[in-house]
């Protein structure tokens, strides 16, 4: 069997209102959640696990690789929230989004203070 990534938990402060933020803007599948996770689902079938502390609640680094169209949608919605962003992931570029390595990105924050990427090519 090949390895693949089945999933990750994100430490919330509102593990519902996180996974609400997350499923959102990138148009994810809901995904039956259990016990401490309310759950997002990602292509392939990899979950994104929402979870109150006690779960380890250091800030983390995020990033999705999205076409074209999602991150028009998606970037549409953060702006219409009123989401503050950053065309870096240094957040020293407020506002905007860049065009390095041959696409777009943008950078923000979700609502535990994790920092999210979107991207739509990868750096590699």
């Amino acid at each position: 069997m090949a390895v693949t990534f089945n999933h990750t938990i994100i430490a919330a402060k509102d593990r519902v209102e996180s996974a609400r933020f997350y499923c959102e803007p990138f148009e994810l599948d809901e995904a039956p959640s259990w016990g401490l996770f309310t759950n997002g689902q990602l292509d392939g079938g990899v979950l994104l696990q929402f979870a109150e502390p006690p779960v380890d609640s250091q800030m983390r680094h995020y990033a999705f690789l999205v076409d074209d169209e999602l991150f028009d949608r998606a970037y549409r919605r953060l702006c219409e929230r009123g989401i503050e962003h950053w065309a870096d992931p240094q957040l020293t570029r407020p506002g905007r989004i860049n065009t390095e390595h041959g696409g777009r990105g943008v950078c923000f924050r979700d609502p535990a203070g994790h920092a999210l990427e979107m991207i739509t090519r990868p750096y590699l």
